[in-house]
């Protein structure tokens, strides 16, 4: 019997997990596993030391954070995607962009061959195929929002195994997208040369960070307009699906979400972000909880059909990307930019900018990672009701 039972007690042990994890983030040999997967590391630590309740009688607080505050955070995140600043990243950074979606779906489709659908997976092999299509897209936001309609955040092995292949392999990615227009450049010069004053690079800098920051000063109106909206959204999605069956609740309040970001009046508001990120870790937390690390470190299959899955993804989205954008004669920094925008996200995207010395695609590769943030999701329904109907 865990030692807390109360939803109080619970609560402050997640708040605790997360501080704890927020700075664990911060160090060196920690950063590139990130927040997202350390919380759930260290809460399926918590909850199998027997601190907290696991998956097995599962008290009403973590039923509470997926009904309510995991779908909030997603439309939280998709209210800061201005689909009206995409004109700023350029016909070839957004042309490339969808090179690298269309290499996602196509790989998601051949890696699920590749382990023989549900032989690998088990039943959720369409629903991972539809999680990572979301997150190669675009990112969290949409790998998340995928998982709470399959129910895929409620089988804690499963997602924490996806997770951690997922931080892995965008990890070696990362390195390979700054390796790969090195290499390319010396043999095949696509490079095109910019010339910027000091002050033009300052000013690229600034507008890209402003993008990516989650840091935020807000006040109580503020927070009381935030969580209002995000109330009344879900509200209104639930109505919407229950009328509409046919329609998933979760793309109904995507398209609620992205349709009211593109109001000035929502640009304006601030808090956004730090909200989204605070309840998603929360979300994080309670699928650390549903982890048994014993069933998890026995699974070996498991881990070995997941390395397969997104080895094989990643292999067809680069040679999509890269081989129709070398016939096209597409600048190779241009190319492994809008690749990490899609694998790793405008985080990523702005870090490889910054690595390949191109200030001027800082600003480019983070509007074409919201852009993968505002369509990842329906991308990802897609390809998981294909598979559905693939015969393995």
């Amino acid at each position: 019997m865990p030692l807390f039972q109360d939803s109080l007690p619970i609560l402050a042990v997640l708040m605790v997990n997360i501080i704890i994890s927020e700075r664990l983030a911060r160090l060196p040999y920690l950063r590139h596993m990130g927040t997202a997967l350390i919380v759930i590391i260290l809460t399926a630590i918590t909850s199998n030391l027997g601190l907290i309740p696991a998956s097995t009688n599962s008290p009403p607080i973590y039923d509470g954070i997926f009904t309510y505050l995991a779908p909030i955070s997603i439309f939280y995140l998709l209210l800061t995607v201005n689909l009206k600043g995409l004109k700023k990243a350029g016909t070839p950074m957004i042309f490339s962009f969808f090179l690298g979606t269309a290499g996602t779906m196509l790989g998601v489709i051949a890696g699920i061959w590749a382990i023989s659908g549900p032989k690998g997976f088990g039943e959720f092999y369409y629903a991972l195929g539809g999680m990572f299509t979301g997150t190669y897209i675009g990112g969290s936001t949409n790998f998340n929002a995928l998982a709470l309609h399959y129910e895929v955040n409620k089988e804690g092995n499963v997602y924490a195994a996806a997770v951690a292949v997922d931080n892995i392999l965008t990890a070696l990615w990362m390195v390979a997208t700054l390796l790969l227009p090195q290499f390319l450049n010396r043999y095949f010069p696509r490079r095109i040369e910019y010339n910027h004053t000091a002050e033009q690079a300052q000013q690229f800098e600034k507008e890209a960070s402003a993008q990516v920051s989650d840091v935020e000063t807000f006040n109580p109106q503020d927070l009381a307009i935030l969580v209002g909206m995000g109330a009344a959204g879900l509200y209104v999605s639930k109505q919407l699906a229950a009328l509409i069956p046919q329609v998933p609740q979760i793309l109904i309040l995507t398209t609620l979400a992205l349709a009211l970001a593109q109001l000035p009046v929502v640009q304006r508001l601030r808090g956004m972000k730090v909200l989204a990120m605070f309840f998603i870790y929360l979300f994080l937390a309670v699928i650390g909880a549903f982890c048994d690390i014993e069933a998890l470190l026995k699974d070996g299959p498991l881990a070995i059909s997941m390395m397969v899955f997104v080895s094989t993804l990643i292999v067809i989205h680069a040679l999509v990307i890269f081989g129709i954008g070398a016939l096209l004669k597409q600048d190779w920094d241009v190319l492994s930019i809008a690749s990490q925008a899609n694998i790793g996200g405008s985080a990523s995207a702005l870090a490889l900018s910054k690595s390949l010395n191109r200030p001027d695609l800082y600003l480019p590769g983070i509007l074409v990672g919201a852009l993968g943030n505002a369509i990842g999701t329906y991308c990802g329904l897609f390809v998981a009701e294909y598979l559905k109907t693939v015969s393995w």
